[in-house]
């Protein structure tokens, strides 16, 4: 009994200090880049989207919760992926999927009408390697990274994703005029 009192204790401390060393991201945080494999089985890269705004959102097929605030992803994309924002070229959305179930992810992307083209997944679940490489705990969360690969907000939900553009939309406007 003792011996597996010491063993639980031993994974319950490896596991606090692995977190510990995995933080979140915050805003003013220039983003890591990565390399991931989309839903159409090729790699793909954040780096390819230097110079758009994105939103790099982290979801699952089997939460609730995200699959509550697709719809407000979908028309934020939807209202504002042709739009410039200061020097970005446009808005667009990049989910990286914490799914185990290819099928399941596929899916649920096609039942939600998750429209942008970037849909990433390594299809480990909680061990994906961008969660842990951004330091996600929890889903839905996400990263709102300007041109640049800076984070500008995190975790904006619902009406609050559509403030944020219209507000940065307006910025990029008046910085025209200065």
């Amino acid at each position: 009994m003792k011996n597996i009192r010491y063993i639980i204790a031993i994974a319950v401390l490896t596991c606090l200090v692995q977190l510990s060393f995995a933080q979140k991201l915050s805003v003013g945080d220039t983003v890591p880049e990565f390399t991931q494999q989309s839903v159409n089985g090729e790699s793909f890269s954040l780096s390819s989207l230097r110079g758009q705004l994105v939103l790099v959102d982290f979801w699952a097929s089997w939460c609730a919760p995200c699959r509550k605030e697709n719809p407000h992803l979908v028309e934020a994309y939807q209202q504002y992926k042709n739009v410039r924002f200061n020097k970005a070229k446009g808005f667009t959305i990049l989910s990286v999927s914490l799914d185990m179930k290819d099928d399941a992810w596929k899916k649920a992307i096609k039942d939600d009408g998750l429209v942008w083209p970037h849909h990433t997944s390594d299809l480990k679940g909680w061990r994906n390697a961008v969660a842990k490489q951004y330091g996600v705990r929890k889903v839905p969360s996400n990263f709102l990274i300007d041109e640049e690969g800076v984070i500008v907000a995190v975790d904006l939900r619902g009406e609050a994703l559509l403030k944020k553009l219209k507000k940065l939309q307006r910025r990029g406007w008046y910085r025209f005029w200065e």
